[in-house]
């Protein structure tokens, strides 16, 4: 368990980029609060049924910065590696997704989160970010198991996990509790191809 965890680390010195055709993952910057700020803001009605209740201080430039000091200190633990979603071409702040929750000894497993701004959604921009995260956990993090928890009626998300190849494992029972209730959540999952002897990914 050590060496895996610091084999991590030594490999994690620099932020990570995720790079697509249309799409960037990094890390927040303290610059783009005012983006996020407003695409939040706009986006509240939208995000808030499978969100966590909002605190008094939620879009404040003060806890954005504590958010960016927090996601950094994080990732450089080992712990998760929370990423904004941006269109390339344009620089525009799209969503969010957050590689948590990461185990590692004998479970080598995180669990994902993401969000997406209203006016971007049911675009495929989040289908495109999967596909640029899904290889990352699989690849340089070194995880064997990706999970994701939506909620039964939240069908878009259910959807959007099923066409990125996750599998449905069962019900987690008041897992969560969401806008001020605690609510069931579907549970999925996606394992890492099986590896040959050279060490990659086989068919």
């Amino acid at each position: 368990m050590t060496r895996s965890v610091f084999r991590f680390l030594s490999r994690q010195a620099e932020l990570p980029e995720l790079v697509g055709e249309r799409h960037l993952l990094r890390l927040a910057r303290y610059r783009d609060f005012e983006a996020w700020h407003v695409l939040r803001r706009d986006s509240r009605a939208f995000l808030q049924p499978w969100e966590p209740t909002w605190r008094t201080d939620e879009l404040t430039e003060r806890a954005f910065r504590q958010r960016v000091l927090r996601n950094e200190q994080e990732f450089h633990s080992g712990m998760a590696v929370p990423l904004f979603l941006f269109e390339r071409e344009t620089d525009t702040l799209l969503g969010g997704l957050t590689i948590g929750l990461i185990r590692r000894g004998a479970s080598q497993a995180c669990m994902i989160g993401y969000w997406m701004g209203e006016k971007h959604a049911g675009k495929g921009h989040m289908f495109a970010a999967l596909q640029l995260a899904i290889p990352y956990i699989f690849g340089p993090l070194e995880l064997h198991r990706i999970e994701a928890a939506c909620i039964p009626d939240n069908v878009n998300s259910v959807n959007l996990l099923e066409k990125a190849g996750f599998e449905r494992e069962g019900l987690l029972r008041e897992y969560l509790k969401i806008n001020g209730e605690w609510r069931d959540h579907v549970l999925f999952s996606k394992i890492a191809p099986a590896r040959g002897r050279n060490g990659k990914a086989g068919s």
